[in-house]
């Protein structure tokens, strides 16, 4: 925050937590390039899918910054990056108006789309949009009771990608459930990361995360599982033909190094600063599987 108070675009950079954001680009990007191998691509729908989903996830973590600062979560003891309204980088009322500046930009991008699905589209952005919310705020936050991971599995994975998909083709394939299956797993997998390195201070704010709740060996299982997910995802759209064999064949062996590569780290990682950097690594690596996907499914 600046001597007049306005507060600086880098700290905005910052506080939507760039790190994260892979999360809301892959699942649109394997969606159109399903939907394009499928004869029904739609470029002006799968751009405005994209902006809802980055909105999403912008306002998420604005919410998050702001309610986890309410809440306590966020103190002087706790070790990843800095949150922007614990650090005094933005006053709690300002934080909360960027959250319902952007869930509203949000929710007027999303009606353009109703054009492409009717009403099951702005009921789906509705609840989008409340979860983003309920996330941490409200009288039930989802994080605070282990109900984290399933609403980035359930929204930025299994939701995004049929929802974008629906948009183009007007239907939803079992392709697309798969994927949204497969890039749900990867996208939770940030969130895994993010609450493993927070654990002890997440447990003395009574933020009941699933690390919390049954410990890092339960959490590394977990993230050897969604890579297990996704090769078997990627098995399945070979077998069916969506991918080229070779294609699949290459992708599976490098989700799978990468993948038990990311769950030694994530195991053998004792400081924050590993934590941090395995943070981006996951989400690059959901970037890149999500990329990889999308050139198979396009040149099949």
């Amino acid at each position: 925050m600046n001597k007049s108070g306005a507060v600086g675009f880098g700290v905005w950079v910052e506080a939507s937590r760039p790190k994260t954001l892979p999360a809301a680009v892959a699942p649109v990007l394997v969606a159109s390039a399903l939907a394009y191998h499928d004869g029904g691509f739609h470029f002006w729908a799968a751009t405005v899918c994209l902006a809802f989903a980055l909105l999403i996830q912008i306002g998420t973590n604005y919410a998050n910054d702001y309610f986890d600062f309410l809440k306590g979560a966020d103190t002087e003891e706790r070790v990843g990056p800095r949150r922007a309204v614990a650090a005094g980088l933005i006053a709690p009322a300002t934080m909360k108006r960027a959250m319902g500046t952007v869930f509203t930009l949000a929710f007027l991008v999303g009606l353009w789309l109703l054009n492409f699905g009717g009403w099951p589209l702005l009921v789906i952005g509705v609840v989008s949009i409340l979860s983003g919310i309920l996330y941490t705020g409200g009288p039930y936050p989802l994080a605070y009771h282990g109900w984290g991971d399933v609403f980035v599995f359930v929204f930025f994975g299994v939701v995004a990608v049929t929802a974008t998909y629906f948009v183009q083709t007007g239907v939803v394939s079992v392709e697309a459930w798969a994927l949204g299956g497969g890039i749900g797993g990867l996208a939770t997998n940030i969130l895994v990361v993010n609450n493993y390195r927070d654990v002890d201070t997440d447990r003395k704010a009574e933020k009941r995360t699933l690390v919390v709740r049954w410990g890092r060996t339960y959490a590394q299982i977990q993230f050897a599982a969604a890579h297990l997910l996704m090769l078997a995802v990627m098995g399945g759209l070979a077998w069916r033909n969506y991918l080229p064999m070779v294609s699949a064949i290459l992708l599976a062996g490098f989700v799978g190094i990468v993948g038990g590569i990311q769950t030694v780290k994530l195991r053998q990682s004792k400081t924050a600063v590993q934590l941090i950097d395995l943070l981006g690594q996951t989400g690059r690596h959901a970037a890149m599987v999500a990329l990889a996907i999308s050139l198979g499914l396009v040149l099949q």
